[in-house]
């Protein structure tokens, strides 16, 4: 049979293009940070200046090929093709300009959030405001449209839409770091012109000790740490799912749709669970790697109830004639 040019069945259809250009972007400012952190010994907020955008690269390429996987798939109707493309374009743009924003910013020396300290800082802070909330936009549209249609199998569809609820949920933490600190309140209240407004540690300063690459607080509350997580739910849960699929002809349980679809379900309410107590913990001003009993306790408590819950809605889903393996097929 004879393709035309252009058909949705060849390979480069079958992927968002804007997205992958930016996740091909993405991949050249990781090689370009890389070289920055081995011949720049600069540091900004008590770490090498060409780590932040080492790590908002990754995330940007990570965040982008799935997607740019994704949205095609959502395109089932013309009207759902256009709106996936529209939200994955306003993702791909501001995500690219957000990565130059700091990139221009480490050039020049100076810190790209939270800063006011010249017209031009503020100008560029606040342009990177509006791209976090757009993002969200465009992530939110998205999700909507899992909700209208079905990728793959049951259990690849729930885990879609589950995920990229926890990832909005994730990127909404973002919003928090905004506002500003008590210190800051109190230099706004006595007047003084503010050189910096928000912040990513609860507690203590920014740039204070913390975790190798990731930079997260040994001394005291984070919230990148949920941010982080959270925003990375859509690859977890959706690798689970698609593990599940994988592995299902060789273990009689998996061969179940049903079976695996409450797996998933279960591991995103676990994974949502993680969610809300890493952000309770950042909030109480306590670091990721030094829980307090409270902290622990409640973790426990919500391990085991998870545990137990799961425990049940698995035995009653197992499948009482065994199912044919089904046939192990990326969703397309």
């Amino acid at each position: 049979m004879i393709k035309r040019r252009g058909s949705p069945s060849t390979t480069t259809q079958a992927w968002h293009r804007p997205l992958l250009w930016l996740s091909t972007f993405s991949l050249l400012l990781i090689g370009a940070s890389v070289v920055g952190l081995l011949a720049d010994s600069r540091e900004l907020v008590g770490a090498p200046i060409w780590l932040k955008p080492f790590k908002f690269a990754v995330s940007s390429a990570i965040y982008g090929i799935t997607l740019a996987w994704l949205l095609p798939r959502l395109g089932t109707t013309a009207r759902n093709r256009r709106w996936a493309n529209r939200f994955g374009l306003l993702i791909a743009v501001m995500l690219g300009d957000e990565d130059l924003i700091i990139v221009t910013q480490v050039l020049r020396g100076h810190s790209s959030h939270f800063n006011l300290s010249t017209p031009f800082d503020a100008a560029l802070w606040s342009s990177m405001g509006f791209m976090i909330v757009a993002l969200w936009v465009g992530t939110a549209g998205i999700a909507v449209l899992s909700w209208r249609v079905r990728v793959g199998d049951l259990a690849t569809t729930w885990a879609l839409r589950l995920g990229l609820l926890i990832t909005l949920t994730g990127m909404a933490i973002a919003f928090a770091m905004t506002a500003p600190t008590a210190e800051q309140l109190d230099g706004l209240e006595a007047g003084s012109a503010p050189t910096m407004i928000g912040a990513h540690s609860v507690g203590v300063a920014d740039g204070g000790p913390g975790l190798p690459i990731t930079g997260w607080s040994t001394v005291g509350g984070d919230l990148r740490v949920p941010h982080f997580i959270g925003l990375h739910a859509i690859q977890v849960v959706l690798i689970l799912a698609l593990v599940l699929l994988r592995l299902s002809p060789r273990f009689r349980l998996l061969r179940s749709e049903s079976f695996r679809t409450r797996v998933v379900v279960i591991a995103s309410t676990a994974y949502t669970w993680v969610l809300l107590v890493l952000t309770w913990q950042a909030l109480r001003g306590q670091s990721v790697v030094n829980p307090d009993a409270l902290t622990i306790a409640v973790s426990g408590a919500l391990l085991l109830s998870t545990v137990v819950v799961g425990r049940i809605v698995l035995t009653r889903a197992r499948p009482a004639v065994p199912e044919p393996a089904p046939t192990w097929e990326l969703p397309v």
